[in-house]
């Protein structure tokens, strides 16, 4: 059983993650590092864009509190 295991994951290594692979080994690292790294660079992007998007709603929202369209003077 384990030796299923290790040849499907072998064979996902060399072609499914053939990228990484040759990226490491042009760079001379561990292709697990540079899987690690595009995984961690995903999620921090992901965190950033999620960020960006409540900052842009709180000004918008802010942005509306203070320019609203009045009618009269008297509607202060």
């Amino acid at each position: 059983m384990l030796k299923i295991i290790y040849d499907i994951r072998h064979f996902f290594e060399k072609h499914g993650f053939y990228v990484s692979s040759r990226l490491a080994d042009r760079l001379g690292m561990r292709a697990k590092n540079v899987r690690l790294f595009f995984i961690y660079v995903s999620f921090a992007t992901l965190g950033v864009g999620f960020a960006l998007y409540l900052t842009f709603a709180f000004w918008l929202k802010l942005k509306d509190f203070v320019y609203t369209k009045r009618t009269s003077v008297f509607d202060l």
